[in-house]
Formats: structure tokens, sequence, C-alpha cells
């Protein structure tokens, strides 16, 4: 009989540790890369199960359950995880825990984080076949000692165990059951569980070496036949990993540390995020890019009340365009040779600051000083990846009070570079925006149409040719019949998907295989291409498969999709000729994980740089009538759900495109 559901709400306040938090935001404001950003998150409990269950949510309704931190950010986009880091921190500063609370949370990230470890590592060892599962399951596993440790003793969640909490917030997360299962009995004895699933076996005895239980070397043996020197080996390694990372992100695992500071830092950097929301929300979305940098002027003395001024870039020259207080007299400054601190801060891109009495300041710096009377000034420059923008200057009473308006000033910049480079839906258009998307929606599935037709149309053009050919092999042009078929079938389901215009993402076609023969599926693509496509455009082509095994964990369609994508984009971008190289490689290792690799090459002129700036992202198309901009986010969307890598290189000499694939063994 299953258990009885205990009542969680998914957004339960679990407290996180303040340096987390801050270091999280910190690397969302500094536009640090994804998985930088994951790696921080993916050590704390509370920021990890507040993101799945977002994603999770019907707010963001697709096919599949995201299982891992990277997939909830792709799902999320970084806006909107700092908005929920934010949300988590107020809520959490509204608290006030005291001493041995701080201490009793520090003692439980070590513990979660240390589980989270070894169960990625016994996961390794036992060849459990997803480590990054078992790396969640083990952070996420105690997350009822923090429901318990964030209720008062009276509230009825009171009367459960810890285990139980944990697994109801598991369910309300989207975990699966087996999930669910494996933190449900982990307090359960060895011998109950040798026969039980392998993700349950590895959180238990990996808790228990969290612990240093002193029966945890045993049930190593008894569970998994590991020897008691491999396993102390594997905790001595975690041990120092988890040292090292606390050092990094300033926590003091002693017992003696105070957490004051980072919680002081943390609401200095919630608040400043804060008052530039609250300031800056009125910035209308659709002004051109001198109102914006004029609008901006005027926002940024709104949040500090100090003197400011504006110079903006044009033509390599500053001009100063506005002042607050008096009148801004005509100054163009060349960028050739900058010397002054306003010139300097748009080469080095630096938050600079500049008294009167330095011996570097010069005559424009002086002149500044003056118009905003002040004997002290800090630039804030804001630059695009075109040149263009511009330096505000704010003016000071004395260097020492820099340090108070540095992080305002920091994101008061970015906040501007965001109005400058992403374009933003106007207010009250909630109905543009589902209009936009269900257009994406069309133009994605139109695409996606014209790929199995491309096959049927080359495919039939060669069974013309073979039936002209009174020595053709009948069963060959059977096979070839039933390709048609197949790819006839495969547009049928995506017009249905048109038709009823709900896409959240690429589905498959019903029946597909899950695990497919990268060599045999894209030898057959390349004999097609070569007889229809290539040849009516002058290119030469390779075939380079790799001698290992190459099953992949993906479905023939969406590979077919894959190649067909882009080896078409290769083939437009080498109007005169060329050569394409289709290679497999087997078996190669990333991280923790076995990969198949694909690779299509081109000998064209390389991507244009309009292209490489928005790689993967939706775009108006290059190409004319006909092309509507988005093979290769379609590409990278189904590499994605295939749980797959892409990457590219491209230059003078050509774009080459390299896949990784989940790879498959036979017994799978």
């Amino acid at each position: 009989m299953p258990p009885a559901p205990i009542n969680i709400p998914p957004d339960t306040d679990l407290p996180s540790l303040p340096q987390i938090a801050l270091r999280a935001l910190e690397a969302c404001h500094s536009d640090a890369s994804f998985r930088d950003i994951a790696r921080i998150i993916d050590t704390d409990t509370a920021l990890c199960g507040r993101m799945l269950a977002l994603a999770n949510s019907a707010l963001y309704r697709q096919a599949n359950p995201v299982k891992t931190i990277e997939q909830a950010m792709l799902r999320l986009g970084i806006r909107q995880i700092e908005s929920l880091i934010i949300t988590a921190s107020l809520r959490q500063l509204l608290v006030r825990l005291e001493p041995e609370h701080w201490q009793q949370l520090r003692d439980f990230w070590r513990h979660s984080l240390t589980t989270a470890l070894i169960a990625r590592a016994l996961a390794r060892l036992t060849r459990y076949p997803s480590t990054e599962e078992a790396y969640m399951v083990g952070l996420l596993h105690n997350a009822g000692e923090l429901v318990l440790m964030s209720s008062p003793a009276d509230h009825p969640v009171a009367e459960y165990p810890a285990s139980e909490l944990g697994a109801a917030l598991c369910h309300h997360w989207g975990f699966d059951r087996h999930v669910e299962d494996a933190v449900r009995y982990q307090q359960e004895s060895p011998d109950s569980i040798r026969d039980a699933g392998h993700l349950v076996k590895l959180v238990h005895l990996s808790t228990r070496l969290a612990l240093a239980d002193s029966g945890g070397l045993d049930a190593a043996h008894l569970l998994f036949g590991l020897t008691s020197a491999l396993t102390r080996e594997i905790c001595t390694g975690i041990e120092q990993d988890v040292q090292s990372l606390a050092d990094s992100l300033n926590i003091d695992l002693s017992g003696s540390g105070d957490d004051r500071p980072a919680r002081d830092r943390l609401f200095r950097e919630v608040v400043s995020t804060a008052m530039i929301e609250r300031v800056m929300q009125d910035m209308p979305n659709d002004l051109p890019f001198d109102d914006v940098m004029l609008d901006g002027l005027r926002h940024l003395t709104m949040l500090t009340g100090r003197p400011a001024s504006l110079l903006t870039i044009a033509d390599r020259e500053l001009t100063l365009r506005e002042a607050t207080v008096g009148g801004a007299p005509a100054m163009t400054i060349p960028l050739d040779a900058p010397q002054s601190l306003v010139t300097r801060a748009v080469e080095t891109g630096d938050m600079l600051v500049g008294d009167a009495d330095s011996d570097k300041a010069t005559v424009l710096d002086r002149q500044l000083m003056s118009l905003l009377g002040t004997p002290t000034l800090m630039t804030r420059p804001v630059v695009t990846a075109e040149g263009t923008g511009g330096v505000y200057v704010i003016g000071l009473q004395a260097r020492a009070s820099a340090e108070r308006y540095r992080e305002l000033l920091t994101l008061f910049g970015r906040h501007v570079h965001r109005r400058l480079t992403e374009p933003a839906p106007a207010p009250d258009s909630q109905h543009l925006l589902d209009q936009a998307s269900r257009q994406l929606a069309v133009r994605r599935q139109v695409h996606e149409i014209s790929n199995p037709l491309t096959i049927v149309r080359q495919y039939v053009s060669q069974l013309q040719r073979r039936l002209a050919n009174p020595d053709s092999d009948t069963e060959t042009m059977d096979n070839d019949l039933t390709i048609v078929r197949e790819e006839l079938d495969r547009a049928a389901h995506l017009l249905e998907q048109l038709r009823e215009v709900e896409i959240t993402s690429l589905d498959e076609t019903p029946g597909d295989d899950p695990i497919t023969d990268l060599n045999d599926e894209l030898e057959t693509m390349e004999a097609l291409f070569r007889e229809s496509l290539f040849r009516s455009a002058d290119i030469e082509s390779a075939m380079e498969r790799t001698s290992a095994s190459g099953l992949v964990r993906a479905r023939r369609g969406a590979l077919r999709q894959v190649v067909t994508n882009l080896v078409r984009n290769a083939v437009e971008a080498m109007p005169e000729g060329g050569r394409i190289t289709l290679q497999t490689d087997a078996p190669v290792w990333q991280g923790t994980k076995q990969w198949v690799e694909l690779t299509i090459s081109d000998s064209g002129r390389g991507l244009p740089d309009s292209i490489r700036q928005t790689l993967f992202q939706p775009v108006a198309s290059t190409k004319g009538a006909g092309h509507s901009g988005l093979g290769l986010s379609i590409v990278k969307q189904i590499v994605d759900d295939m749980e797959g890598i892409i990457s590219c290189k491209t230059g003078a000499g050509g774009t080459s495109f390299r896949i990784l694939l989940p790879a498959a063994g036979k017994d799978q």
C-alpha cells in the first residue's frame, strides 16, 4: 500500500547558506555562463529544490521533467534564475536564525554535498546509468531535515520522519517514483535493501559513508562488493574536495566562523538589485539608443543622489551629452590616445575613481570635476560589442565613498546594457507575446516538415534513375520505398502537431527505436545526399566512420533532422561547390560519460558574424525567401532533447559542427 501523501508546498521556505546565494547572485550579475552558475547552485539543497520545483511547474509546461540543474537553467533562463535567487534570499533575510542554527546549517551543507559527491563516485564505480541523477538525489536526500529545521515544533510536518518529508518534496519537484523510494528508504538496514533498486542502495550507502558511520565499510562490501581500502580512498578524496569547495565559497566548516558578513553582503546585493529594478522599471521599452542613455542618467541620479554626467561614443569619439548640474558645454574627446579617466574607462571597461589631487588627473578630469562641483569622479562605462554606448560619471566628495556606490553602479550599468542590447516586449502586450510564441511554433514545424519532404524528394529522384536501369536491385528499391513511407509518416506526424499548435519540444515519431546505430544511419544518408543533393551542387563528400560501436541513445527521426539541417546548411554555404565530410568517432570520454562523436564539416567560407553572435538562436534568415532562420536553433533543441552536446568551429577555411551523443551499449 503506498504511503499517504504529505502536504508540503513545493515552494516551502528552505534555508540556504548566505555564501551560496551571494555567490550565485554575483555570478548572475557578472553574466557568467550557465555552467558556472550551475556549479554554484549545484552545491545547495534548498536552491536546487526551488529551481527544480519552478522548472517542473505548470508555468513551464514541458513534455519531460528536468532532472538536473543545467536542464532547469536552460528552461528558466538567467533572468528567471536571478529572480528566484533574490526571492529566496529576501525570504531568508526576513528570518533570524540563532547562531547554533547557522552551525547546524553549515553541517547540513557539508553532509549533503559529501553524500552527493560520494553518490556520484559510487554510481560511476558501480555503473549506474546516470551519475548526475545519483548526485542530485544525494544532494536532496536530506531535504526533509531542512523542512524540520525551518518549521516550528508544533507544525504538522513535525510528526513525520525526515525521510518521508524528503520523499514528498522529491515528488513535488517532479522526480520519478524510484527517486522518491531512494530518499524514503535511506535509513533502512543494509540487509533489507540488498535486493532493492540500484539508486536505493547508492543513496543508503552514500549517506552512511558521509556520516562516517562505523558500519559504512561493511555496507559497502555487502551491497556492492567494495573493499574497505577502496571505500576509504573514495571518502578521503571527497572530504578534501568538500573542504576545498567550502574554502572557495568562504564557508568556515570549523564551527568558529561568523556568517554575518556574508548575510550583510547578500543583503546589500539584494537591496541594490531591488532598487535598480524599482527605479528603472518605468523606463520605456522602445526608446532609441540616445534616449536610453539619457534616461539612464536621470535614473542614476535618483539611485545615487549624486551629481552626474553622460558622455556617449560615436566614431571613436566621446561627446559630452548631458550633466545634471548646470549646462553641458560642447566637448568632444578622441579615444585614440586614452589618458583621462573617462577615456581609460572606455578602453578598459573598468569603473575608475580619480581625485583632483592625483598626479594622473588630466585637464579633462578637472573640467568634469568642476562641472559636477566635486573633487572626485567615479566612472561607469557601458559599451556594447559593436562599440556603442558611453560613460556615466558621478561626482563624489571623497575617494573613500566610492566603495559605497560600486555595487550599485555595477548593477546599474548591467541594466542599461541590457536595455541597449536586448529588445524588451511592449507594456500590456501579453496577447502579442502569445501570438509571437504561436508564430515561432508554426515556423519551427514548417521548417521541420521540409526535412522529411527533402528526403522523400531525393529518394524519389534516386528511384527514378534505378527504374530506368533494368538491372537495378529490387530489394534495394524496396528499402528505398520503406524509407519514403517512414518519412511521409513523419511529415504527417509533424503536420498533426502543427494543427494543434501546442509545441513544447520537438516530439519524436511514434514507434521510433530509442537506440540507433549512428554509423549505419549516417552511411545511408550520405549515400542519399551524394546521389542527389551533392551531385547537383558540385559537392564532393567523404564518410569516415569509426570501427567501434556507433550505437547512441537517440531516435532515428531526430538524428535525421539534425544531419539534414546541418548538411543543407553546408551545401547552401558553398554555392560554387566544395567538400563535406561526415565523420564518427568512438568511444569519446567527456566528464563522467561515454559518447559517440559526430562531426559534419564543410570547406565553405565560414559562418557570417551575424550568425556567430546568435548561434543556435532563432534569427531572421540571411538566405532570402523560403528560409526562416531556424535551422541551427532546431538542431540545438533536438541535441539538447537527446541530452547531447553540440559545438561549432568556423573560420575562413570552413565550418565544423561537433556533436556528442550518449553512447548506448549493445546490452541496452
